[in-house]
């Protein structure tokens, strides 16, 4: 992972309240962030060894559920 400069606002007392990052750095974590929880969602689709759904199945089933709605 790349390296991220955060900036802490304080309070009198030195409690950090927040954190300013750059926009670029930002826009990393959140790919990141975002990236991850894809990964979680596969690992949590394989590891119930289900048979794969093809995609004309899948998108009949979703027009359905969207007329029912």
């Amino acid at each position: 992972m790349k390296l991220i400069h955060p900036q802490f606002i304080t309070d009198e007392k030195g409690k950090k309240l927040s954190v300013v990052l750059s926009i670029k750095e930002y826009k990393t974590l959140l790919e990141n962030s975002e990236e991850l929880e894809d990964i979680k969602l596969y690992d949590a689709v394989k590891a119930k060894n289900e048979k794969p759904t093809p995609l004309t199945d899948y998108l009949r089933s979703r027009k359905t559920k969207r007329k029912h709605a």
